[in-house]
This record gives structure tokens, C-alpha cells and sequence, in this order.
């Protein structure tokens, strides 16, 4: 085994080391994707300044025979906020907005249920997700139909909030508010601002924070969701309520541009493009997201980067994205090795990404890899992106209650965070409209005042119960969402006709 060489502040690696990693990443990408069928992948590494690999593995859309390259345009999920932080960093340095400004007072209107909390939040806080707003908050909002001024509006009614700047919940939209109150100061929109600072700057020439963008690209890679062993092209995700935190698409090609910006501390090709000191606050910790008391080793978020060390005790920058409706994708960057990595894939669930850069890695610095990191990553992280199980099985009498006439379930309700609900009578079964645009669902009786549904949708897991109540009238009161109850606020109450 090849061994390492230490120098001053940095970590130096052998020849040997990169040879063999170089010549290895090519074999593991399409040996991980023989053995998991998975339709596409492009990747990218950067060394030294320098990108040494830049490559596209199998199908943008499985039976087209139409191949990934290093321009085909991924979806990136969440590896959008290491972007959308950078993108921020770029307005730091402008003068635009400063990492410690208080959101109202460039999104005046925003507001969350604790005045004091409203008063006191800052950018820096919801961009490390520490503000308070429980674990993706507003998620099920985006997949109901609402847009990010309604999703961000309709926070301030989530009456449970967790400890301001004392706990760690991740929260894509408050993440997004973050970007836009910048995108406010700078007088802009935020997808405007990203290509101001970022994307023609960097010479991002595929990269977009617009949906529409990544769909009128000709050369764009398809979702595919793994159902009972076999992949499809079933769904897709559009995701401009969230686009900084999850509604970049972009290529390989551009990528390994934007990991040199890293490693370069903000600079390419001789220009400063975000400012060092910026830039800098990007990558320090901000908030503990995980302890292990064993070994003593803390994780941390920075500002949209997971900040950490990895066992061979160097600085480690990176972040993981995926849709459960089809893509996974991962950036890490070991700054004292001068080493980064960015793999997209079109599938999902998957741990590929996260396996492929870990046993590069190691390839790099050990000249080896310990284990099949890739069947171990797919083993621990697939579950976790796999449509969500019941959180309570369902108990059904036999034979079960028949349900009162449909119209006591009839009716208008409302809940203030989610908005109108309304159940009609259609052809002898119930029928739920919910959303700003009404989706419409219908729903199969279970047991007496309980009906089954089927969510859809990024968050849509197992059919969810609706359960009615009465009140002693002739009417339904009240009726419970199962999958709305995310919160404890999943409660709608009939409205007077």
C-alpha cells in the first residue's frame, strides 16, 4: 500500500495513489452499476486545480439508447444548497446582505409563530438550520401544490417549533427563505441572482436554478425510481418552490468548474470571483447535527455544507441530494488533499453516489479501499429514501363497521397551515380535494369513520388514513389527515355553509 506524504498544513498524495484511484473509478462506477441496474451516472474530479476525470456512465433514459456524458443536466436536490450558499457568499462579498442581518428585515413579511424568534432570526441561522422550524417544515405544503411565497407565508402558523439555535432540524424552506430575502436585498429574483454571481461567472453554461431550464435542456438525464427490483422513468419533480435548496439542475462539466471555486478559495483562472472571507464562512461549523459519544467526533453543518473530519483526519466539505421520484447525487471536498468529487445519478433510492466517492477516496489516500463501499452504502442509505411506511399499522374489525350515509361526511374544512379541505359525494364513494389547486383524491372506507387515501408526491409513502369525527349533530366535525399530521396539525374543522 501505497503510503502518504504529510507537508506542512496539507496532505500530499503520491503519484502511485492517484494513478491507481484514477484508473480504479471507472471499474467501480460500472461495476456498481451492473450489479444495481442503475440507468445513468456522470462524474467528475478535481485534483490540484486540475479536473482528471470527467466522464458519463449508461442512459439518460433507460431503452433510449441516448448515452450521459459530462454535459447531460442532472436534477441536483439538495447539493443545490452548497450552490445556493456559495451563491450567497458572492452577495456577502458585494455588500449586498451580511451573514448575521435579520431576515425581516429584508423579507419583512416573514414571520414563524414565536415573535421573538421573528425578531431575532437571521440568515445565517436558517442557511445552518437552526432556526427553530421543525424537520423539513413545509415539504408536504410543496407537494399539495403550494408556491414558495405561499409555502413561506404559511409557517408562521406551525405552532411547534423546536430550540432556536440550540437544535439542528433540517428544513428546505428555511433554506429557501434565507435566499430570498438575499435575492430581496440584492433587488432581484433569486434565480436572477444566481446566474449574476454564479453560474455566468463560473462559465456554468448548463446550470440553472429554473425548472423549465433543465426541461427545455435536449441533453437531460430522466428520473428513475427502483420498484421491486426494477427501475423506471415513472415520475418527475419540479421543484422551483424550493429552488435553493433544491431546484439546481446541472451538469458534470459544471461542476467540476464549481468544486475548483472551492479548492480555490473563491477564485478561477486568475479571478476572484467570491470573495475568500465569504466564501470561508461557508465551510465553518455552525451547528452540531450528530454526537457519537464512542468516538468522541461531533458533525456539523456549515452554511449549506456538511462540515466534518473524516478518519484520516482531514477536513471534509460535503453534501448529498436526492428526490425520492428519481435522482441522487453527492459533492465532497477534502480541501487540505486539494481533492474534490461530484457524481449525479438518475436514480433512486441509491447509495451509489456516497459509496463511489468514499471508496475514491480512500483510493487516493490509503491506495486502497477497506470494503464494498458501495453495497454498504446502498445497504444503510436505500431504506431511508424508500417511499415512508405507515407509521401505524392499521387495525381492521372483522367484519368492519359499515360507515354513516356519505353526505354526514360531505362538507367544507379547513386547517389554518394547510388550508381548505373538502370531501364531496361522487358516484356512491367520497371524494377529498386538497390544495390551492385541488388535487383530488378519492378514498376507500376502512372501518366506520375511517377512509383510506393514497398520498402523492417527493414525501407520498403508504395510503394514509382520514379519519372523521362527530360532534352529536348530523354532521361530521372534524376530520384528521394521517399523512398531514406531521406536526400534530393535521386537523381540518368543518366550516359553517
Amino acid at each position: 500500500m501505497s503510503t502518504l506524504l504529510w507537508a506542512a498544513g496539507d496532505t500530499e498524495i503520491s503519484p502511485t495513489n492517484v494513478a491507481t484511484a484514477l484508473s480504479r473509478l471507472s471499474e467501480l462506477v460500472q461495476d456498481a452499476m451492473d450489479r444495481t441496474g442503475l440507468p445513468g451516472l456522470a462524474a467528475g474530479v478535481v485534483y490540484k486545480n486540475d479536473v482528471i476525470f470527467l466522464k458519463g456512465f449508461g442512459e439518460r433514459k433507460l431503452g433510449t439508447g441516448k448515452p450521459v456524458d459530462p454535459d447531460t443536466v442532472f436534477q441536483l436536490a439538495s447539493v443545490s444548497k452548497p450552490i445556493a450558499s456559495t451563491v450567497i457568499a458572492a452577495a456577502v462579498g458585494r455588500g449586498f446582505v451580511g451573514w448575521d442581518d435579520r431576515l425581516i428585515d429584508h423579507l419583512p413579511g416573514f414571520r414563524l409563530s414565536d415573535p421573538w424568534i421573528t425578531h431575532n432570526l437571521r440568515i445565517r441561522d436558517l442557511l445552518c438550520h437552526r432556526s427553530g422550524l421543525p424537520d423539513h417544515a413545509g415539504d408536504l405544503l410543496e407537494d399539495l401544490g403550494y408556491n414558495r411565497t405561499q409555502i413561506l407565508h404559511r409557517l408562521r402558523y406551525l405552532q411547534r417549533l423546536g430550540r432556536f439555535r440550540d437544535q439542528y432540524a433540517y428544513t428546505n424552506f428555511g433554506f429557501t427563505a434565507a435566499a430570498e430575502a438575499v435575492a430581496r436585498a440584492a433587488g432581484t429574483t433569486w434565480e436572477e441572482l444566481s446566474e449574476e454571481l454564479l453560474y455566468r461567472p463560473l462559465d456554468m453554461t448548463s446550470t440553472s436554478s429554473r425548472y423549465a431550464d433543465y426541461l427545455a435542456a435536449e441533453n437531460r438525464a430522466i428520473p428513475h425510481v427502483l420498484r421491486a427490483g426494477s427501475w423506471s422513468a415513472k415520475y418527475q419533480r419540479q421543484p422551483d418552490a424550493q429552488s435553493p435548496a433544491g431546484g439546481v439542475s446541472s451538469s458534470a462539466r459544471d461542476m467540476v468548474r464549481y468544486i475548483q471555486l472551492q479548492l480555490g478559495q473563491g477564485r478561477l483562472e486568475g479571478k476572484q470571483l467570491v470573495a475568500e472571507d465569504a466564501l470561508a464562512e461557508t465551510h465553518a461549523p455552525q451547528v452540531i447535527t450528530e454526537y457519537d459519544s464512542a468516538s468522541g467526533r461531533a458533525s456539523t453543518y456549515g452554511l449549506g455544507w456538511n462540515v466534518g473530519v473524516n478518519p484520516l483526519g482531514l477536513m471534509s466539505w460535503s453534501h448529498s441530494g436526492g428526490f425520492n421520484l428519481g435522482i441522487r447525487s453527492q459533492v465532497l471536498v477534502l480541501p487540505d488533499a486539494a481533492v474534490g468529487i461530484v457524481i449525479l445519478t438518475n436514480g433512486a433510492p441509491s447509495g451509489i453516489p456516497e459509496g463511489l466517492t468514499i471508496s475514491f477516496m480512500e483510493l487516493l489516500l490509503r491506495g486502497e479501499t477497506s470494503r464494498d463501499w458501495v453495497a454498504e452504502m446502498n445497504r444503510k442509505l436505500t431504506p431511508q429514501f424508500m417511499p415512508e411506511p405507515r407509521a401505524r399499522p392499521l387495525v381492521k374489525l372483522d367484519p368492519p363497521s359499515p360507515p354513516l350515509p356519505l353526505e354526514i361526511y360531505a362538507g367544507r374544512y379547513h386547517n389554518q397551515y394547510y388550508g381548505a379541505l373538502e370531501v364531496v359525494v361522487r358516484d356512491g364513494n367520497l371524494r377529498m380535494r386538497l390544495g390551492p389547486e385541488p388535487q383530488v383524491f378519492s378514498l376507500s372506507h376502512w372501518d366506520r369513520d375511517t377512509f383510506l387515501y393514497q398520498p402523492v408526491g417527493e414525501n407520498a409513502g403508504d395510503e394514509s388514513t382520514v379519519v372523521f369525527s362527530m360532534d352529536g349533530t348530523d354532521r361530521a366535525a372534524r376530520v384528521v389527515v394521517e399523512h398531514l399530521d406531521q406536526f400534530g396539525q393535521g386537523s381540518f374543522a368543518r366550516q359553517s355553509p
